[in-house]
């Protein structure tokens, strides 16, 4: 039996207040992929989220591949002649960062104004969420066949996905995937994302010497390896803040654009600040590619000597238009 559209809203209504209490459990796991956390936690987020899917009647178990962190995988058959959805999502989160920046403790849910804050409580433990309020809207009377994927590295750069995916081929052979970690166009606003950019994380590092020297004997002659480094970084953008990078494409238009006044709001953007590139605000952040230093490793300033740096490194993210080749081009 199939439910009808007001059976459906109720029982989402219903299962509401579940869904929101498990989500908050959640987010008080701190399962963080990067290399230096505790992993075990990243062990109790899945198996935490194993637990939520074995009570939706799904056939689940937790994998890894290699050294990977571990996954969840959830299995129904469908009915006779039905298709099968895979449902994407991951449990694992971000680092926290500063915590003076923060308004509430990081791991321990508070709403406020309508609004969860706890890292992961949006991204991405709200899609794990998602899926679970889905399957408990239906209960058996789900229409299709379900398998849910939730990865456990994702925030970390996905480096086992690619066997993971490979390993569990048959079980995730599905009609067609449904992913639950993009953006919402607006409030009360239905959307549909139909492709997204693809990523590219790398690391750049500069060696001018092979110890610090000293700024005042040395200084205008050796170059120091930040000033190097920077100089390098400059090259990546044009004047306007395009990519000025050869080889990566776009695939613009947009079909909609971003009002410029809730753009600088949801992104918090600092008053006299102005926007970076050229074209359409939704090309600019969906269809173009991007590049950005997230990190730069260097003496911290009320530590730094009177001295060249011999070497310095930087984390950069290349984000890739959608349809771009992710794979080395060979140049000729």
């Amino acid at each position: 039996m199939t439910l009808s559209e007001p059976e459906l809203r109720a029982a989402i209504t219903r299962e509401l207040p579940g869904v929101r209490a498990d989500l908050e459990r959640l987010v008080r796991i701190p399962g963080i992929a990067f290399d230096g956390f505790d992993h075990s936690h990243v062990e109790r987020s899945a198996h935490a989220v194993a637990e939520l899917l074995g009570g939706c009647g799904l056939d689940t178990r937790v994998v890894r591949a290699g050294d990977g962190l571990p996954a969840v995988i959830g299995s129904r058959p469908a009915p006779p002649g039905a298709p099968t959805v895979l449902l994407y999502a991951h449990h694992d989160v971000q680092p926290v960062g500063d915590l003076a920046l923060w308004e509430s403790e990081p791991f321990e849910p508070v709403e406020r104004d309508g609004r969860l804050y706890g890292r992961g409580a949006a991204d991405d433990k709200a899609g794990v969420m998602a899926h679970v309020a889905a399957l408990r809207a239906y209960g058996d009377d789900l229409p299709v066949g379900v398998v849910i994927f939730v990865e456990g590295e994702e925030e970390f750069g996905s480096a086992s996905l690619e066997q993971l995916l490979a390993e569990h081929r048959d079980t995730l052979a599905a009609d067609v995937i449904v992913i639950a970690d993009s953006g919402n166009w607006d409030i009360g606003v239905p959307a549909l994302t139909t492709s997204l950019r693809g990523i590219v994380n790398m690391f750049v590092e500069v060696r001018t010497a092979n110890h610090a020297i000293h700024s005042g004997m040395f200084g205008g002659a050796v170059p120091d390896s930040l000033t190097v480094l920077a100089k390098l970084l400059a090259t990546l953008h044009d004047d306007a803040g395009d990519v000025a990078v050869g080889g990566l494409t776009s695939a613009g238009p947009a079909p909609v654009d971003y009002p410029e006044d809730r753009l600088r709001a949801e992104a918090g953007l600092l008053d006299g600040v102005s926007f970076t590139g050229t074209g359409q605000l939704t090309e600019r952040i969906w269809l173009k590619p991007a590049i950005s230093v997230l990190g730069i490793d260097a003496p911290r300033t009320g530590e730094a000597p009177n001295a060249l740096v011999p070497s310095a490194k930087a984390k950069l993210s290349v984000r890739l238009a959608p349809g771009d080749d992710p794979r080395p081009r060979t140049r000729r």
